[in-house]
């Protein structure tokens, strides 16, 4: 994942209500996921094992956010658990199949989640985050991108 990704993802993260907090956990998932498979093909096996780590990772976060008050969490937790397995299996064995039925899947509850999305009118889950305005301004022979953020990110002395 590029480091201009990684800004864009902060800065989702901390306008991100729950339900878009998923939806950019499964896009985490999924970057990470091609991340492995283009190490693989390079036969960078330390990029990709850590490639996965990090897509375990996703898939632990999103597994501690389920709500087991409803039925439907077990039904996640299944495929969470399979889809964990499947990491493993690519890991041990520097397998592609494993990761492309992972993403398959994660693909599909990805769809799912951004179509509810919009339905979800609860506020952010970060407060009191950093509010950051960008814009471009236009010279004679180049563009120029300005960002302005509040400095005092909500401490005072």
């Amino acid at each position: 994942m590029t480091d201009e990704k990684k800004q864009q993802f902060v800065l989702r993260i901390s306008q991100a209500n729950k339900t878009e907090m998923i939806v950019i956990l499964y896009e985490m998932f999924l970057i990470y996921l091609k991340d492995a498979e283009e190490a693989l093909d390079k036969d960078d096996i330390r990029s990709f094992r850590e490639k996965i780590k990090r897509a375990r990772a996703c898939l632990n976060e999103l597994t501690e956010s389920l709500n087991f008050e409803y039925e439907l969490a077990g039904t996640f937790l299944s495929l969470y658990v399979y889809i964990t397995k499947l990491l493993v299996r690519a890991d041990i064995h520097k397998e592609k199949a494993p990761l492309k039925e992972s993403e398959k899947i994660i693909s599909r509850l990805h769809e799912a989640y951004v179509q509810i999305v919009p339905e979800d009118k609860s506020g952010p889950v970060m407060s009191n985050t950093q509010t950051v305005y960008a814009g471009l301004t236009y010279g004679r022979n180049d563009i120029n991108i300005s960002t302005d953020s509040d400095t005092n990110r909500g401490f005072l002395v």
